[in-house]
């Protein structure tokens, strides 16, 4: 039997697992790290804690598995995207990561906005300049850290920081590099005109490659640390949303997932380019050679229920912890007793502003028509609702864009509730599923890994072998027309709040 790896490079803490080459997990570590805020709203990773978390996790799972490291056939790299690793012409990490959650850079976002023009940038880059991509974090340190930017050479990635030090090349694929802000997404390579207006070098960028392509071998020194063989073939791989498309098998026409975690993602597959012009929705390249996807991204989904739970629900807690149970598994009951419409409480989950597709980081939450009658449980219903709408109106941008699909995977946190896959269902008016394998991203870059070595002929044919669903929940009869009426209310609340919202940030 053949064996793949798929190491993820997350925020919280870098996951590896050993899949079999039919999906099964053979063995799997993860190892945490920290997260640095040397200021409100900046958001910083030291890259030796990666790389350390790495070759901990490879050699964990070999230890664990007893698996011949020569039947391991190759090693695909997920990540968190937009991250920014600078390194000296060495190859030595000269400051700490910039991440995807660091806000610091609205200046330089419309620096770029300015210089490339708005809708130049959209038409090259597929999205805005947004304080979370790459670019500006680049402009930041040339314009505030000139000591450091002459010695830089090398502009990585989270993961592909990883993939130097464990093949000594400098690469990336197209997934991860979309979320710069310096790629030419329709045409899948770097952007001349962004990277000469914005005045950087391009021998700065790593080499380009499709996803599923290898990339570079694992060396001699890195084989001796971990217990791998030297010379299994690393694959391009895939930031960390297209990675878990492919472990949920969205690489065909039609199909998506939904994302409840603690942000909201819907990620759909597109066979051709599709931008929106308001930059309302995320396109990047897809893992998938030669396709793309749209994504979402809201700011709190998840976040939402368990800021509500933190805050409100603690005999839930108590009492969960009393029985075994997770809390949230007593607070679905409560809400599955509920009508529709929480009795008339409508909620905007907008706690840390709005990214998808409101692009207001004035925003705010909002319990809309409480009155006397209203119990935490009606409350509580209303948070899930509110968040479903939220990613309801990201779909009707895809929609718009004629990105459409039929199948619909749930994941996260909140796709393990029953209660919320069936909101989902019936607003979305569309099935929608679970899968057996809960690896997402590892598995996905595994199925990668599997493709570039040789295992499985496409990445679609790799899906196909891998991954397989749990469970469906079709939308209930009528529901949809009584959601509807709430949906309607949803939108045009935020549209009467705008200015409102604004007002209270200047306060």
């Amino acid at each position: 039997m053949s064996y793949l790896i798929g190491v993820d490079i997350g925020t919280s803490g870098t996951k590896t697992v050993l899949f079999d080459d039919r999906g099964g997990v053979v063995a799997s570590h993860t190892v945490e790290y920290e997260m640095y805020q040397p200021k409100n709203g900046w958001a910083e990773q030291n890259p030796e804690d990666w790389w350390n978390a790495t070759l901990d996790t490879l050699r964990a799972v070999i230890s664990k598995s007893g698996v011949s490291a020569g039947d391991i056939k190759g090693i695909g790299l997920s990540g968190q995207m937009h991250g920014l690793v600078l390194l000296d012409k060495e190859g030595n990490v000269l400051r700490p990561s910039i991440i995807w959650c660091d806000g610091r850079t609205v200046a330089e976002c419309d620096e770029i906005t300015s210089t490339i023009g708005k809708d130049r940038l959209i038409e090259i880059s597929a999205n805005p300049a947004l304080p979370g991509f790459t670019a500006g974090k680049i402009l930041w340190v040339r314009k505030n850290e000139p000591q450091i930017w002459e010695k830089a050479a090398h502009i990585l990635l989270p993961k592909d920081y990883i993939r130097y030090k464990l093949t000594g090349e400098f690469a990336t694929e197209v997934s991860d590099a979309s979320g710069m802000n310096l790629l030419d997404v329709p045409k899948r390579q770097w952007s001349e005109e962004i990277l000469q207006k914005l005045q950087i070098d391009k021998a700065m960028l790593p080499k380009m490659y499709e996803s599923c392509e290898v990339t570079g071998n694992v060396s001699g020194a890195v084989a001796d640390k971990t217990g791998l063989t030297a010379g299994t073939p690393v694959v391009g791989g895939a930031g960390d949303n297209a990675a878990a498309a492919v472990g949920t098998g969205v690489v065909k026409t039609g199909k998506a997932f939904t994302t409840i975690g603690t942000s909201g993602v819907i990620f759909a597959h597109a066979d051709e380019v599709s931008i929106d012009p308001g930059g309302r929705v995320h396109t990047f390249c897809h893992a998938v050679p030669g396709k793309w996807t749209v994504m979402s991204c809201t700011l709190a989904a998840g976040l939402s229920l368990k800021w509500f739970r933190d805050q409100f629900c603690t005999a839930e807690m108590e009492t969960a912890k009393g029985m075994g149970k997770d809390p949230y598994e007593l607070m679905n009951e409560q809400i599955d007793r509920l009508p529709i419409g929480a009795n008339k409480l409508i909620y905007l989950p907008y706690l840390m502003g709005e990214r998808s597709p409101l692009l207001d980081a004035d925003a705010r939450g909002v319990f809309f028509g409480l009155s006397a009658i209203h119990t935490k449980y009606d409350m509580m219903r209303a948070v899930m609702e509110g968040v479903t709408y939220s990613q309801r109106n990201c779909l009707d941008v895809f929609r718009e864009m004629g990105v459409s699909f039929s199948e619909m995977m749930a994941t996260g946190g909140g796709g393990r509730s029953a209660v919320w896959r069936q909101m989902l269902a019936d607003v979305y008016d569309c099935d929608v599923s679970t899968l057996q394998s809960k690896e997402g991203p590892a598995l996905g870059v595994a199925i990668l890994a599997g493709v570039g070595a040789g295992v499985y002929g496409s990445v679609p044919e790799g899906c196909d072998a891998v991954v397989k669903k749990d469970s469906v929940q079709k939308p209930i009869n009528g529901n949809l027309a009584e959601y509807e009426k709430y949906y309607k209310l949803y939108l045009k609340l935020y549209q009467d709040l705008k200015a409102d919202f604004k007002t209270l940030a200047q306060i």
